[in-house]
């Protein structure tokens, strides 16, 4: 048995762990900081550049952020990968979920690495700055920005409905019922965190 089979339990769990603490978290954030375009280049400015002047910011993004990003990412293909999809012969709302949290799996990571290389990689490689302008300029073209709309509301799906599935893996959701209202309370926030993105992303076309 291969040392990744003998830690796979604790691996599956670190993978689940990681999707909330910290990627999630780094969700939220990054929605929060992008709404703040619905007030105009200069609220967003300043939100970019009070971010930008945090001590220790590149140590934050590495090791809170990209490494986290990098492990969830890489295990999540593998269990895209041997997952086993049966959406035709059973055909119900879990089993479309279970689906769809590994197609959206697929699609943000894509997204991310994207996004992570289009505004902040090379921003440090060329030392550019990401401002409103900036970004407005980057959404501008009508395919990018099509793009963008795409993996957002797959990563606010594949953060929510993963929200649900870390609540029922660490013991949290016990129960059907519990279950249920917390798969009501997931899609809410679904719902929320795409509506918050989307008006962000129209902001910078406005």
């Amino acid at each position: 048995m291969s040392l990744f089979e003998k830690n796979h339990f604790f691996i599956r769990k670190l993978h689940s762990l990681f999707g909330v603490i910290p990627i999630g978290l780094f969700l939220l954030e990054h929605l929060y900081t992008n709404s703040f375009a619905n007030q105009g280049p200069e609220s967003y400015n300043a939100k970019v550049e009070f971010l930008q002047s945090l001590s220790y910011v590149l140590y934050i993004e590495i090791f809170l952020i990209i490494l986290p990003i990098i492990f969830h990412g890489l295990y999540g293909l593998y269990v895209v990968y041997i997952a086993k999809n049966n959406v035709l012969q059973y055909n119900y709302y879990r089993n479309w979920a279970f689906y769809l949290q590994r197609v959206t799996a697929v699609v943000t990571l894509v997204f991310v690495l994207y996004h992570l290389w289009a505004l902040r990689i090379s921003s440090a490689l060329y030392g550019t700055e990401v401002t409103f302008a900036s970004v407005a300029e980057h959404l501008s073209n009508p395919w990018i920005f099509a793009f963008y709309v795409i993996g957002l509301l797959a990563s606010t799906f594949h953060f929510a409905n993963g929200l649900w599935a870390f609540l029922i893996n660490w013991g949290i959701a016990v129960g059907v019922k519990a279950q249920q209202v917390f798969g009501w309370i997931t899609g809410f926030i679904f719902v929320i965190l795409s509506v918050m993105g989307l008006q962000a992303l129209f902001a910078f076309v406005a």
